[in-house]
């Protein structure tokens, strides 16, 4: 069992909590009041008076009522949040409210978990491991499904999990695979007529194979003789014994998806990853390719593992990746906080960060899914950001397939309001008076898109609505969009 979370971890909790609710609460359907006394009070559909603190994540919430303003705990948000919903959808979820409490909860035993472990070495590691708080604008981001967590910490980045696969013998005439997935075949060793199929620790927990165990299609070969390191994705772990990522299917709703590898994705994956991987295979952006899948014809989806490129053989030398939803979040030794001329940082993360999506799109036309969590940013021995490398061809979008707009709506959603956004607001939280804005609309004018122009004249962005998705119990893989004032415009 995990160890009991103290009062400092619950309270801590509370608040990283109730920040990225508060963001969507906010962001979806509350309408800020201009009064310069009092520049962070919203109006709510019911009517009430909604006030908090800070900007970025958004803290100590109070209601008007009575005359004064009284404190909202998480429990009582959780609620308000619930009403609020109900009255400006006419819907009902029950479901959203019990997986904002499961997030608050696993929050709870992160933190309690990670006083007592040891974080990683590697600077890259440990950006990966970073996202207690996780996603900013997702109702329950660190939300694992409701089980217990004695079920999923031993395998949670946020506790700086390692661990071995587990190594199954696949019957033969069972294999279906794609692309190249001979890096599996060096995890170990299949008898004669099996191939070797890796499987995460908990995905096994999540899976009932009694009968291919039984019948032979699967036999256990044991584990693999070295750690791999959950990432972000948590479902996607790190091998840096083989410089290799690996992804898994887990049964489990984490943020706004179950977190399966899906038939359908799988089928189009050597498509997007070769239309990604050609993009990036010139300038100064890199792909990591997804080689391949391989899986099981009685279990497609639950069994399937794909073969991530690993980033030694892209960085440039010297560089150190780190991952970009990690400088967000924040960790010991990040460059956020060590730059000695944030201006200067700025200017160089956008220049690793903004061509290589740009040029994906309009010279070769490849949305990339480049938000916070699919972009790992390198860095030289200053911690000057050089070189941005891509990963996950499963949100890669090819306009062949959808409407040129739409495929630009996207991927301004994805760079500029959920990556820069994120990013410029981090900094200017860090270095009190840096207009981190002008330097974005310089980075984005550069480049000779026929979309530019307005993008950077808009009244607005498009935000997602994560909590209004959830809510309304749309398909994990949706997009619906508020527009947000546009901080390009006034730049």
């Amino acid at each position: 069992m995990p160890p009991p979370a103290d009062a400092d971890a619950a309270s801590r909790a509370d608040a990283l909590a109730a920040a990225p609710l508060l963001n969507c609460l906010l962001r979806e359907v509350a309408q800020p009041l201009a009064e310069p006394d009092e520049p962070h009070v919203h109006r709510l559909p019911s009517g009430r008076l909604l006030r908090v603190r800070r900007e970025r994540r958004p803290a100590d919430p109070e209601v008007y009522a009575a005359g004064g303003w009284l404190p909202v705990g998480h429990p009582e948000l959780v609620k308000l949040v619930a009403e609020e919903l109900r009255r400006h959808t006419g819907l009902d979820n029950h479901e959203l409210p019990a997986e904002m409490v499961d997030s608050r909860d696993a929050v709870a035993a992160l933190l309690t978990a990670r006083a007592r472990a040891t974080p990683p070495a590697d600077p890259y590691l440990l950006s990966e491991q970073s996202l207690v708080t996780g996603h900013p604008h997702h109702p329950a981001p660190k939300a694992r499904g409701g089980g217990p967590a004695a079920g999923w910490l031993p395998y949670a980045p946020e506790a700086y999990a390692h661990f071995p696969l587990v190594l199954l013998g696949l019957r033969e005439d069972t294999v279906v695979e794609e692309g190249d997935t001979t890096a599996l075949d060096a995890l170990g060793e299949a008898p004669p007529g099996y191939r070797l199929l890796p499987a995460h620790p908990w995905q096994l927990d999540l899976l009932d194979l009694t009968e291919a165990f039984a019948d032979g299609r699967l036999i256990r070969l044991g584990s693999t003789g070295f750690q791999t390191w959950p990432t972000a994705a948590i479902r996607t772990v790190y091998t840096p014994e083989r410089d290799l990522f690996l992804k898994f299917s887990l049964d489990v709703r984490i943020t706004n998806d179950i977190r399966r590898l899906w038939r359908h994705d799988l089928l189009k994956l050597r498509r997007t990853d070769t239309a990604a991987a050609e993009a990036l295979a010139s300038g100064p952006g890199a792909w990591l390719s997804d080689r391949g899948y391989r899986t099981a014809d009685f279990a497609f989806e639950e069994l399937a593992v794909l073969v991530r490129d690993g980033f030694h053989a892209h960085l440039r030398p010297g560089a150190t990746p780190l991952l970009a939803a990690g400088l967000v979040e924040g960790f010991p030794g990040s460059p956020l906080d060590t730059a000695k001329d944030p201006v200067a940082w700025w200017d160089a993360y956008l220049g690793a960060v903004v061509p290589p999506a740009l040029r994906a799109f309009a010279d070769h036309g490849v949305v990339l899914e480049a938000h916070l969590q699919n972009t790992l940013v390198a860095v030289d021995a200053d911690g000057t950001p050089v070189q941005a490398l891509y990963r996950d061809a499963e949100g890669v979008k090819l306009l062949a397939d959808v409407d040129r707009a739409a495929g630009w709506e996207r991927l301004v959603y994805c760079l500029v309001v959920n990556h820069l956004w994120e990013v410029a607001a981090a900094l200017a939280e860090r270095r009190p008076g840096l207009d981190p804005w002008p330097a974005v609309r310089r980075a984005l004018a550069a480049h000779d898109l026929p979309e530019i122009p307005a993008l950077l004249t808009a009244p607005t962005l498009p935000g997602k609505t994560n909590l209004l998705l959830r809510w309304t119990a749309a398909d994990g893989a949706a997009a619906r969009y508020r527009p947000l004032p546009n901080p390009l415009a006034g730049a």
